[in-house]
């Protein structure tokens, strides 16, 4: 048997340890909304050539949502996540102004997904379709509802 550093040990036995989150989770799948190949126009690079003008943008979003278990009780829009308000959202962000990165862009849809605390993880695809003649280039990102942004809004009522 290999004896490794405890140091080495207690990181592997944290590493090994389901998150709270992963935990509540597991017991009750979370819900995946989602939004796929919403393209939109944006004023988006750091390039000379890109400046001033807009490009088309590829956005696919998914949204892991808590619901109830079963489901919403009632048949109610209000009882889910809207995939129409994401869109808005969405469409928001790439209508504000130039940005220069689409890192920026992926955050900033990241951010406005998980400002709504059902959202417990968000997984964000932005791509620009017009970059290159040959090629579609972007970035993926996926983030979590931060326990301490569970709390503060636990405590606030929300």
């Amino acid at each position: 048997m290999i004896r490794l550093p405890r140091l080495l040990t207690g990181f592997l036995d944290a590493a090994a340890a389901p998150e709270p989150e992963a935990t509540a989770m597991s017991e009750t799948p979370p819900t995946r909304v989602f939004v796929r190949d919403l393209v939109l126009d944006a004023n988006i690079g750091v390039h000379e050539r890109e400046q001033g003008r807009r490009q088309r943008v590829r956005f696919n979003v998914d949204l892991f949502v808590r619901l109830p278990e079963g489901g919403p009780e009632r048949d109610q829009l209000d009882d889910v996540l809207s995939y129409s308000g994401i869109v808005q959202g969405i469409r928001a962000i790439a209508e504000g102004g130039h940005i220069n990165l689409v890192e920026t862009l992926a955050e900033r849809v990241a951010r406005m997904a998980l400002a709504d605390p059902r959202v417990a993880r968000v997984l964000v695809r932005v791509e620009k379709l017009d970059a290159y003649a040959d090629a579609t280039v972007g970035v993926e990102i996926e983030r979590r509802q931060s326990a301490a942004q569970r709390s503060l809004r636990a405590a606030s009522g929300d």
